[in-house]
């Protein structure tokens, strides 16, 4: 059992004021693994009050005392590997081979910042002005489950790139992830209060960051729903917000394509980390004049899709991370039936498995886009698809939703590809491919979120331009 009875602040662990306590599960049986005991308001406050103290003395250093810093933490989160490798298969279920890339990440997201900060210009000649990128003050930063330690590390290195000071609230489900984490950040042996961890509930803990007058920046990971709500909330004090919200990707396949390589892409596209991806492409857009064709190999490789034992290294698709999620997509493959989806794959319960939350990989056709299964977002392995005429439909049916956060576009013509891919309204698109560059820019546009994560962009976002003009100038 893993009880865990400490949060982070001002470069110590202490017992929390918040006395609620919280079961930690294994998904891959829902056997209770451990407790952790949750911060609440005051804890929150104390966390930001302890930022706004180091930030005066920590916005003053340079670039290469944050090189440094950058450096220092990646080789202490290195060193815990195989630790959170552990953790993150127990605690949120994937499969080794997904685990092992949501371990390196956050060891990356350190290195790949620090390049970063090493070319980025702080002072720029615009007109007759020197324009001064300062950093904002502490910023709040609130991270969800399916990537714990990428998501605290990603966002907390460009946070200490820019010169601000941090107060973070991991979800309460990721304890034990977020306990390795900490612990091996603090092994760097940082400044106290440069960066602060509080895990809680989002409407304890993370409602006093996204008010707090003493909070300058929030970077938020999550649904859409509850980043409305933090936007709400930093209004008063107009806060710096960023928002990387939730995503129904549509992946289109060209009449063009080769499906020998498309179909393998597009299931991978969206049974990543097990469909628990705001990337995930769930919505597979198919022309109709190949629509048999497609259907009859997408049916054949969703049924190839392992999912089982996350320790197993056959195993693609783990379990959903918790009962509530594991009900969540089913409720919505029963809503795909009533609503007149054709299942060719997968359907409601567990793949001959009689615990744990494991979800039937599914693969549905005759899909509209008006369906809900088509709207919304489900956050499991489940793929729709769309049938469409020509490009022109293709494109307005991509484009046809709340959310733009990434597509996919897969043709045996690349010019042609690039022309498609230009049209959709998405942050990134990605063609023949599920690469990522972590110095192009993260985010959506619609209800997928404000703003942008990674490169320079990302770290525009925690700093504010003063422009200085006149004499001796």
């Amino acid at each position: 059992m893993h009880d865990i009875d400490t949060i982070y602040i001002d470069g110590r662990f202490i017992t929390p004021h918040g006395t609620e306590l919280f079961d930690l599960h294994n998904p891959a049986t829902g056997a209770v693994t451990g407790r952790v005991r949750l911060s609440d308001e005051e804890d929150a406050r104390a966390a930001i009050a302890a930022a706004k103290r180091a930030f005066p003395a920590f916005s003053r250093t340079g670039k290469a005392e944050r090189i440094a810093v950058l450096h220092r933490l990646a080789d202490a989160v290195a060193a815990r590997r195989d630790d959170l490798l552990d953790a993150v298969i127990e605690e949120y279920g994937a499969p080794a081979s997904r685990a092992a890339f949501m371990v390196d990440h956050p060891v990356n997201a350190f290195r790949e910042t620090a390049e970063l900060l090493a070319d980025y210009p702080f002072l720029r000649r615009m007109g007759t002005a020197e324009v001064r990128m300062e950093p904002l003050g502490v910023a709040g930063l609130i991270t969800p489950w399916n990537s714990n330690a990428g998501f605290i590390c990603g966002k907390l290195a460009t946070a200490i790139a820019a010169g601000c000071t941090a107060v973070i609230k991991p979800s309460e489900m990721s304890a034990r992830q977020t306990q390795i984490v900490t612990e091996a950040l603090h092994a760097a042996g940082l400044a106290p209060g440069l960066f602060n961890i509080v895990t809680g509930r989002g409407d304890r803990v993370g409602a006093v960051i996204s008010s707090h007058p003493d909070v300058a920046k929030i970077s938020f990971t999550g649904s859409t729903a509850t980043g409305k709500a933090i936007l709400r909330a930093a209004a008063d004090t107009l806060k710096r917000v960023t928002l990387e919200l939730g995503g129904k990707s549509p992946t289109i396949i060209l009449d063009d394509a080769d499906l020998s390589r498309a179909i393998p892409l597009a299931i991978n596209a969206a049974f990543m980390n097990s469909g628990q991806a705001c990337i995930a492409g769930t919505r597979l857009l198919a022309p109709r004049s190949r629509l048999a064709e497609i259907e009859a190999l997408a049916k054949a490789a969703v049924e190839t899709v392992r999912a089982g034992d996350p320790r197993d290294p056959a195993t693609t698709v783990g379990p959903m991370v918790s009962r509530t999620q594991w009900e969540r997509v089913q409720r919505y493959i029963r809503i795909g039936l009533e609503e007149g989806a054709v299942l060719l794959a997968g359907g409601e319960g567990r793949p001959d498995r009689t615990e744990g939350w494991f979800v039937r990989p599914t693969l549905f056709t005759a899909v509209r886009n008006d369906m809900t299964i088509a709207r919304e977002e489900i956050f499991g392995p489940v793929l729709s698809i769309l049938p469409y005429e020509d490009e022109e439909e293709a494109i307005t049916i991509a484009n046809d939703t709340i959310y733009g956060l990434q597509a996919y576009v897969l043709s045996g013509d690349t010019a042609r590809a690039r022309r498609v891919a230009e049209r959709i309204v998405a942050g990134r698109v990605l063609i023949n491919s599920l690469t990522h560059d972590p110095k192009a820019p993260f985010g959506g546009f619609k209800q997928s979120g404000i703003g942008r994560e990674y490169g320079s962009f990302g770290l525009d976002a925690f700093l504010e331009p003063k422009a200085l003009l006149g004499e001796g100038v």
